[in-house]
């Protein structure tokens, strides 16, 4: 048996040309300064950013000061976030927020997937349209839900009255108990046909023969989807899952545009309580601080959703 062996793994003459020497070390240069270009960009756009942010969140920015006139306080910043009753507040809205809409978003996308995976007439159209709330701007889209949740002028709330089923148009948006769940509503729309389209491309991975098999043995709809559909959704599901959770966590402008925040903080997350910190009453140093915080959270979720793709690499090599 022969054995192949290629030129950069074969072994170096003991009595090489040193020109020869010298033009592969040179060679080896030139390969790293081709990627120098991109490691500049993120250094400037990536790195220097997250570090200014680190050490801005050790220095107290009163707006009474210039940012250069910044005062070193170490820790205070962090040590009166964790002691706000606002941060706790804004903690819960965020997790029901990112929790409520991952979850319903993901649900939802689930069954538009297995409906839309049988063949039927105007199934291609229906996908066009389930697709429409992912490809409007969220702009866009904000400002409609705002109108259609108007107290005054909102069509629910004329439906509803109508309809006899209210006295007068419920208030969605300016109502402390019912903001944070009208605002989800908005985002579990909007965000439900991409978990739709990415458990549909997982469809398509699942075998018809097993399917076939299965309805031999009698097994229901639940038993096929369960014991044969569902194992081969389990990579893909845990990927969108993670994205949508990432993307809700990080949301901010369907909450920002549609509520600010409003009522009494009862709207507010971590993306817009940070901006409003920031750019509405420039505690710079208090918005870094939490920005570190939140930071930290997502490259946890970033872990997490690493992990899951290499999941899935390694199963596509192993089969």
């Amino acid at each position: 048996m022969t054995t192949v062996t290629s030129q950069a793994d074969a072994p170096r003459p003991k009595n090489a040309p040193r020109s020869s020497i010298l033009r592969q070390a040179w060679t080896s240069r030139t390969d790293y300064l081709y990627v120098l270009p991109a490691i500049l960009v993120m250094l400037i756009v990536i790195a220097y950013p997250i570090y200014y942010t680190i050490d801005l969140s050790f220095f107290k920015t009163p707006p009474s000061l210039q940012l250069k006139d910044k005062i070193y306080v170490g820790l205070d910043n962090y040590k009166s976030i964790l002691s706000s009753d606002v941060f706790w507040r804004v903690t819960v809205n965020t997790v029901v927020w990112t929790i409520a809409s991952t979850f319903f978003a993901f649900v939802l996308g689930l069954g538009a997937a297995l409906a839309l995976h049988r063949d039927f007439i105007g199934r291609g159209v229906l996908r066009a349209i389930l697709i429409i709330p992912w490809v409007i701007s969220a702009v866009a889209a904000s400002y409609i839900w705002k109108w259609i949740y108007h107290s005054d002028f909102g069509v629910i709330g004329a439906v509803l009255v109508g309809l006899g089923l209210a006295d007068r148009p419920p208030n969605f948006i300016d109502s402390v108990n019912t903001v944070l769940p009208s605002l989800i509503v908005v985002n579990v729309w909007r965000e439900f046909p991409f978990a739709m389209i990415m458990l549909m491309a997982g469809l398509q991975t699942v075998p018809d023969q097993l399917l076939r098999a299965a309805t031999v043995d009698g097994a229901n709809a639940w038993q096929r989807f369960w014991h044969v559909t569902f194992p081969h959704l389990r990579s893909v599901s845990t990927v969108t899952f993670l994205l949508l959770a990432v993307s809700n966590f990080n949301s901010f402008i369907i909450p920002w545009i549609m509520t600010g925040g409003g009522p009494s903080n009862a709207s507010h997350i971590w993306i817009t309580h940070i901006y409003e910190l920031a750019f509405g009453r420039q505690r710079w140093g208090v918005a870094a601080a939490y920005s570190v915080l939140l930071f930290i959270i997502l490259m946890t979720l970033g872990y997490f959703y690493v992990r899951a793709l290499s999941g899935n690499e390694r199963k596509v090599h192993g089969a």
